[in-house]
């Protein structure tokens, strides 16, 4: 399991770390800087698995499942700040009652695990895509790129 988990955080490091080497452009929106940070990720994603999928056909088939991956991502990303937006409601309304905020962090829970539970689905389409070999050098440069953003911690651990 700590494999399987590793192994998606690496890919979801990877998509939403990529913004974090672009400089950032003040005045845009929002949407825009989003759009840009996610496109980041998923260009950099594509990057990585042009050096490392030899089949062009599969690559493509890849960068695809790397695309609903960030678009399941994006929707996460809305859908928590949505129950974010929930719990100040409940958190402003003096008579809110503690039902409403477990039901709040309940329905949050299960929109995550749902989320999860098609990220990974979709990883593991990926993954029947790859050789043994295409997927740990992949998964190595994963690890390489986004230990580039950990600040302060210990080199990252060798393969998986």
């Amino acid at each position: 399991m700590k494999r399987i988990q590793g192994y998606l955080l690496g890919l979801v490091a990877v998509l939403a770390l990529a913004g974090c080497s672009s400089h950032h452009h003040y005045g845009m929106s929002g949407a825009v800087k989003g759009d840009a940070y996610w496109q980041k990720g998923q260009q950099d994603m594509a990057a990585l698995i042009d050096r490392t999928v030899k089949d062009q056909e599969k690559a493509g088939q890849v960068k695809t499942i790397v695309g609903e991956i960030v678009t399941e991502l994006r929707a996460s990303r809305e859908q928590e700040r949505a129950g974010h937006r929930r719990l100040y409601e409940l958190n402003a309304n003096y008579a809110a009652t503690p039902e409403e905020f477990h039901k709040a962090l309940d329905d949050a829970n299960s929109l995550r695990m749902q989320s999860a539970s098609k990220i990974l689905s979709l990883r593991f389409r990926m993954k029947e895509l790859m050789t043994v070999e295409e997927w740990k050098a992949l998964s190595d440069q994963m690890l390489a790129y986004s230990s580039r953003y950990k600040h302060g911690e210990a080199s990252p651990k060798a393969g998986y």
